[in-house]
């Protein structure tokens, strides 16, 4: 099974990206979505003892966590000490329901991957990518989106040239929706019927740490 990951800066248009993957029949793992699952089962606890502020109605209030986390680097870091290996749990087990059915391609849509060193755990990485300006409209039409908010998002990501050089594929999301989908078919050719060796090393490091 052969896991290509997915990533891109904020705005950059990995949703629509991912959504022509899974159209094609890819198994396609979204950790942002992953993360709306946690804050309202598991992550809910130990955010709600980090920052109990966050926490309305037995759920993690996405809004309040945010104003509580935005711009402080150390409180940053505690939620990412509390959710990135929940995240990573539910990755592996989309992992392995992918291998149960036979999938010989998954894609991993992770936003952070490269600033979180998540490269390494892949076979391949395809990027996307738009001009900066119209990365700015996209993000700045959101709801609750400012200037501050976006230039503190921006400050902790990679810059998109940097993730350029990085990526075995570049996925242009700047020119319209067609040159996109021309992208994710020559990625899904390309690696169609190639092996991959990333999942064999992530079962074998499960099974190394079952094992302790």
């Amino acid at each position: 099974m052969f896991i290509l990951a997915l990533t891109g800066s904020i705005g950059m248009g990995k949703s629509t990206a991912a959504g022509l993957f899974a159209a094609a029949g890819i198994p396609v793992y979204d950790a942002d979505a992953a993360v709306h699952c946690l804050y309202a089962g598991k992550a809910v606890a130990p955010v709600a003892q980090a920052f109990p502020e966050a926490v309305v109605d037995e759920r993690v209030d996405r809004a309040r966590l945010s104003s509580l986390v935005v711009g402080n680097g150390e409180a940053l870091r505690r939620l990412e000490a509390i959710v990135h290996p929940l995240v990573r749990a539910e990755e592996a087990e989309f992992l392995q329901r992918a291998a149960q059915t036979g999938a010989t391609l998954v894609v991993l849509e992770i936003p952070l991957l490269f600033e979180t060193g998540g490269q390494a755990r892949v076979d391949a990485v395809a990027v996307v990518s738009a001009p900066p300006e119209i990365q700015r409209r996209r993000v700045l039409d959101r709801p609750e989106m400012s200037d501050e908010k976006l230039a503190d998002i921006l400050a902790r990501q990679m810059p998109d040239a940097e993730k350029r050089r990085w990526a075995h594929f570049v996925i242009d999301s700047g020119r319209g929706l067609a040159p996109v989908q021309k992208d994710v078919d020559d990625i899904r050719r390309a690696l169609a019927g190639r092996p991959g060796a990333a999942y064999g090393r992530i079962v074998k490091k499960a099974s190394a740490q079952r094992a302790d």
